[in-house]
């Protein structure tokens, strides 16, 4: 079958559409057509360089889906069912699945490079070469083949645009702050950069019952926009966040610090690792090359202050059980989906769309298929 995609090529400065052939589902896979996909960051992060995969690769990884046909020994789904596509595979079975931590499936190790499935093949082809797809979904296309383990059956009366972004950035901003964070009643939570995740972030610190959500984010929009989804107070700076802080909590600092920025330096881990006090948790989810040492502090105020700095993928969250229960609480009025979608796009409008992420104009672009 064939497919338009936005892919990118080694070197690529910009996402190219491209019509390319899409194979029938084999043992345990499943054929979906994309009704949307977020812009998320980490995309970008290919563009950069942050994230090297394996070239030429179509793009996406947060998206929603109708399944229009299953291979052999699928169970979890069927044809016409609803699905949200998780950028975290889950297997069920491999130690981490099998010990709560799904989120950290052995099958990850496929999701850039090789950016195919484990056996070493591809399920998207075109000009006499193999296209990956970012983290096994290459959600910027039309149409995939992709694992079960990669999908997530939704209810069938919830809105398929809004659920795409539950496939990624809420996710992961909410369980950066409950489940990485363990935030709770009554503590001081700081919040670096307010993007897809990092709004999100608000959202759960603010139904955790956080008494205060500080954000720190130098476009104004987005702190305004912070305000509107709970946040009680809103910084440009580092220094200025801090400074509240310590006014707040009597000079105890913060109980977290949740790094949700494009991309993670050393100076955004060391003002996090400051505004928090004794005993206070310092949460990773922005990404950086991994080549790059972003965390450096001083080892002796780690110690003496009992601090916790831990990473968070996915926001340590269940993408089989958390991805249904937040579009429930969606449906029930406790989580706001429709609010984050900015700006609709087409798939040929990705470029313009990521540069308004760039730019700063969007929380979250989403990409609506055509409905062919």
């Amino acid at each position: 079958m064939k497919t338009r995609a936005a892919i990118l090529e080694e070197g690529s400065k910009a996402f190219e559409i491209r019509e390319l052939d899409v194979d029938d589902p084999g043992v345990g896979e499943v054929h979906i057509r994309y009704v949307a996909s977020g812009l998320c960051h980490s995309d970008l992060h290919l563009i950069d360089g942050d994230i090297v995969p394996r070239f030429p690769i179509v793009a996406g990884h947060e998206g929603s889906a109708i399944v229009e046909s299953v291979g052999p020994g699928v169970t979890k789904v069927e044809p016409g069912d609803h699905v949200v596509c998780t950028f975290t595979p889950n297997c069920g079975t491999c130690r981490y699945c099998a010990t709560g931590h799904s989120n950290l499936c052995d099958l990850s190790a496929y999701l850039i490079n090789p950016a195919g499935f484990p056996d070493g093949t591809f399920r998207y082809h075109g000009q006499g070469r193999d296209y990956g797809s970012m983290c096994l979904l290459g959600t910027f296309s039309e149409r995939a083949t992709v694992s079960q383990h990669s999908v997530v059956k939704v209810d069938q009366w919830l809105p398929l645009e809004p659920a795409a972004l539950v496939g990624c950035g809420v996710p992961t901003g909410w369980g950066t702050a409950v489940n990485s964070g363990g935030v709770s009643a009554g503590d001081t939570v700081v919040i670096y950069g307010i993007g897809g995740v990092g709004i999100n972030a608000v959202q759960g610190a603010v139904y955790a019952g956080a008494k205060y959500v500080v954000v720190v984010d130098p476009v104004e929009f987005k702190r305004r926009t912070a305000i509107e989804f709970g946040a009680s107070h809103a910084y440009a700076t580092a220094e200025e966040a801090a400074a509240k802080v310590t006014e707040l909590t009597w000079g105890q600092g913060a109980d977290q610090a949740l790094i949700t920025v494009g991309v993670v330096d050393e100076k955004v881990v060391a003002n996090a690792f400051d505004v928090i006090g004794k005993t206070g948790t310092l949460v990773v989810t922005g990404q950086a090359h991994p080549d790059k040492l972003t965390i450096q502090i001083p080892g002796a105020l780690l110690t003496r202050g009992e601090k916790v700095i831990r990473g968070s993928q996915f926001g340590s969250s269940n993408p089989q059980y958390d991805i249904v229960k937040l579009l429930r609480l969606y449906d029930a009025g406790r989580l706001k989906l429709d609010e984050l979608i900015t700006k609709r796009y087409t798939l040929d409008q990705i470029n313009e769309g990521y540069q308004d992420l760039r730019d700063g104009k969007i929380i979250r672009g989403l990409i609506v298929h055509d409905r062919r």
